[in-house]
């Protein structure tokens, strides 16, 4: 019988060797899945809340929007989770923000041993896009980054929160706010969830906002800026072709979206505030929606245009290896260069005098197709659950409600028109599917379940008329 036993586990681990951790892709979709499997039994402990237990839908809920770093919630995370239950969350936000291969790689070269080479691979492609660094040199960036730019966070934060709060609760509120902002997760501890309470606050919307932008920008960009810093056109140049389309993309973004904001919202949510809190709310609602989830000011009351904007910066989201979600702005900004490129004439994709490769054009253009393919399949389903088949006339708005609620977790962002604790069991799983797929990102999830054929001939080819 132990021979049988044996025999069965070491053909279940092989299987699971050769199957599951065969690509980085399909290790990461394990990873993350346990770490929300841990997260979701955590959090559905008595311990964990305040009164009585968390519904096993709900825990899942909050560990997959916690460890996808999105920040929607089917709870009060003040009022029902207790202080062992807030702690489990901030370490699911960490985590999930900074990747569990991360950790795991950490453990491993501790404890003397070696990566594999499909974790070696994961930070890699994760981290950067060259392979000219070790895996502990991206690591140990990594690591030293977070910590200096959380702590720095939190220690800003006590300025403002220990007088209101006092020093305990202050320092765990800086500590709390400083993490979720920089991981892009958009949890906060005050009424409602939000940030509203800080509106006219500048000092910490500054705070927040540089949190999140740096979060949003990815490792690789943050520290090649750390170490050559373009403080002139020839240090500019020196920047590689990756940093400088996401900070620019970034820029103009974050720009554009508080100029839409502060001039459709003028006489709406802004009406009452002075000049400088009107630009103030409005560059903080655009630096969150690079999916970080925070919000100053009621997204239920915001104009329709105004809606519509933040959808398509939602969709849009933060850069790659970052603690973002989204398409990317590097996917954005590809595919813009392409359309560009090609009104010029020029058959090959180029952006700074540089030219990029097709196989780069070709992961951005496919990375779109499926991220609306997902978020349309998804509203879809969820217009059946939450609405079901009435007119438009006796559903009026749930559509732009529901459409938000998805792009919000698909960008792992977390803002919400306010329909998230309404939505039903079978809703609220659609959204959890759909914010693991927004973290992980829709090429990775199709790359671990897909086969992976390479090919050895083509088809015949034929033209077809298109425009």
């Amino acid at each position: 019988m132990k021979n049988i036993v044996d025999k069965a586990f070491s053909y279940t681990s092989g299987i699971l060797k050769r199957r599951l951790f065969k690509t980085p892709s399909r290790l990461s979709v394990v990873a993350f899945l346990l770490l929300i499997i841990s997260g979701t039994s955590l959090l559905s402990l008595s311990v964990s809340s305040r009164h009585g237990s968390l519904s096993l839908i709900d825990a899942l809920f909050t560990a997959t929007s916690a460890s996808c770093v999105t920040g929607l919630s089917v709870i009060n995370i003040h009022d029902t989770l207790s202080l062992f239950g807030q702690i489990i969350l901030l370490i699911l936000i960490q985590v999930g923000g900074l990747g569990i291969m991360t950790f795991s790689t950490v453990l491993i070269l501790m404890a003397g041993g070696k990566a594999s080479f499909a974790g070696r691979n994961l930070i890699q492609d994760t981290y950067t896009h060259s392979t000219s660094r070790g895996p502990g040199v991206i690591l140990k960036d990594v690591l030293i980054l977070t910590s200096v730019i959380e702590m720095t966070g939190t220690l800003l934060l006590m300025i403002r929160f220990c007088p209101v709060y006092g020093f305990k609760t202050g320092s765990y509120y800086a500590l709390f706010h400083s993490i979720s902002a920089f991981c892009n997760a958009g949890f906060a501890l005050f009424p409602g969830g939000s940030l509203e309470i800080f509106r006219d606050d500048v000092f910490v919307n500054l705070v927040i906002c540089s949190l999140i932008i740096l979060g949003g920008l990815g490792f690789l960009v943050i520290s090649e800026l750390k170490s050559n810093p373009p403080i002139n056109r020839r240090q500019w140049n020196k920047v590689s072709l990756h940093s400088k389309m996401v900070v620019v993309t970034t820029l103009i973004l974050i720009l554009t979206g508080a100029g839409v904001i502060l001039a459709m919202e003028w006489t709406n949510t802004l009406s009452g505030l002075s000049m400088g809190h009107k630009i103030n709310a409005s560059f903080f609602q655009s630096v969150t929606l690079r999916t970080a989830g925070f919000n100053t000011i009621p997204i239920y009351r915001m104009s329709n245009e105004t809606l519509f904007i933040s959808i398509l910066l939602m969709f849009i989201g933060a850069s790659p290896g970052s603690c973002g979600g989204g398409i990317k702005t590097s996917t954005l900004a590809t595919l813009f260069c392409l359309g560009l490129s090609r009104i010029n004439g020029s058959e090959k994709t180029t952006a700074f005098k540089r030219t990029i490769p097709d196989q780069t054009v070709n992961k951005a253009a496919n990375m779109v197709m499926i991220s609306i393919f997902v978020v349309g399949v998804a509203t879809t389903i969820l217009l059946l659950t939450e609405i079901g088949r009435v007119s438009y006339m006796e559903s009026m708005g749930k559509f732009v409600e529901i459409l938000y609620e998805t792009v919000s977790a698909f960008g792992t962002v977390g803002l919400t028109m306010g329909i998230t604790e309404k939505l039903t069991e079978t809703g609220r799983l659609v959204i959890s599917i759909v914010m693991f797929t927004g973290r992980l990102g829709p090429l990775i999830i199709g790359l671990a379940i897909s086969r992976q054929v390479t090919r050895h001939f083509t088809y015949a080819q034929e033209d077809i008329m298109v425009g």
